[in-house]
């Protein structure tokens, strides 16, 4: 009797955990993520795979309303608008927050740093990037999933951007941040305007030229049907793409969502770097071809902007979590060889 007792009490006790098991996996994640990619752009089309990938890999329990070309609110807005629920995930990056704290600078586009996004990445994932991230993001109520980065940006220009020089009096498209200082050091004329403006701003004259995306992506805006120089490789601008959710939002996800949401980054982020790299030299044989001029830029001429570029970084180091991020970055730049202390 005490071992029927005993086998069925064991029954019970396993019939609950399967129970509860099941209760667990049943639990549905609803999220609602704006992008500032159109859906017809390369990143578009990979943020879309990203959505479909957590999903797939939920069994459903991860369900994405996903909002494309900054449809709901301005990109500028997106990070404010999941911080306070009306979004819950901001995909744009952290360049649009420098207004905020400048240490967005720092994790949204360091400029003159990484000369690959391997780099960049390793940094975050294995240079101790993520925590000296993380405290900046839960500040303002957000929590930081990953990075996608997909390279060095290319220029698109009405007239060429051969070297330093040519970017004297050049009114060209920047994003918010440390850009519009570094090139106003260097002679260009910056203005900040959202990135779904830049082309109707391109058509109508309003700029010369725009820091827009990498060459791949702004084939995809449209932007050489209008202006017919850029420069490739890039080397001015990497920006790093992120994927932020509100942090009640997150924390309160099952912990399996919450896995997938992060392992899935990495795979997007490596996917990304990979496509670009195609996708980009595609791109360049193209405009080529249709008589795009691009520019590659000499070894002496990078060096300046370089030099433009690092020196700024401690203009915006103005803040506890801005300082830290730079000495992080410092630390892992210098173990790469890529700046010198």
């Amino acid at each position: 009797m005490t071992f029927m007792k005993k086998a069925a009490s064991v029954a019970a006790v396993a019939a609950l955990a399967a129970s509860t098991a099941m209760t667990a996996g049943a639990q549905e994640t609803k999220l609602r993520i704006q992008t500032h990619y159109a859906p017809e752009t390369v990143s578009g089309k990979l943020a879309a795979q990203y959505v479909e990938d957590i999903q797939t890999m939920s069994g459903g329990g991860i369900q994405v309303e996903m909002f494309y070309s900054s449809s709901v609110v301005k990109s500028v807005e997106t990070f404010d608008a999941a911080a306070t629920g009306i979004l819950d995930c901001d995909m744009t990056g952290g360049g649009y927050q420098t207004g905020k704290n400048s240490a967005f600078q720092f994790v949204g586009d360091i400029m003159g740093g990484y000369e690959t996004p391997y780099q960049q990445l390793s940094w975050l994932y294995f240079g101790g990037g993520r925590e000296a991230a993380a405290p900046l993001y839960n500040k303002y109520g957000m929590e930081l999933i990953g990075w996608w980065v997909y390279g060095q940006e290319s220029f698109a220009s009405s007239k060429p951007i051969e070297k330093v020089a040519d970017f004297k009096d050049w009114k060209f498209r920047s994003p918010p941040g440390m850009e519009t200082k570094i090139f106003e050091k260097l002679g260009a004329s910056p203005i900040v305007m959202d990135f779904t403006e830049i082309f109707t701003a391109l058509e109508t004259g309003i700029i010369d030229g725009a820091d827009a995306s990498g060459l791949a992506n702004n084939v995809g805006l449209g932007l050489y049907d209008i202006v017919k120089y850029a420069n490739f490789p890039g080397f001015h601008s990497m920006p790093s793409d992120h994927l932020a959710c509100n942090k009640a939002v997150f924390d309160a996800m099952p912990a399996a969502h919450q896995t997938i949401m992060k392992v899935a980054m990495e795979a997007l982020a490596l996917r990304t770097a990979l496509t670009f790299e195609k996708a980009n030299a595609e791109a360049a044989a193209q405009l080529r071809a249709d008589g795009v001029t691009l520019s590659q830029w000499a070894p002496d001429e990078l060096q300046k902007f370089r030099d433009a570029a690092q020196a700024t970084w401690p203009e915006f180091a103005d803040t506890p979590e801005a300082k830290a991020l730079v000495e992080s970055h410092l630390a892992y730049l210098t173990q790469l060889g890529l700046v010198s202390q």
